[in-house]
């Protein structure tokens, strides 16, 4: 799958450390809302 500029991004499933425990979630969990992903890749990293 390949996220485009103007069209709906694709679903997907990754893990999350939300009020003190891991789970997973979806994208299409957030369907209908407001949403802010934030992306952060420098963590362990060699960057």
């Amino acid at each position: 799958m390949t996220a485009r500029v103007g069209q709906k991004a694709p679903d997907f499933d990754l893990p999350s450390y939300q009020k003190g425990s891991f789970k997973h979630v979806k994208l299409s969990d957030y369907a209908g809302k407001w949403l802010l992903l934030y992306f952060y890749p420098g963590d362990f990293t060699f960057v």
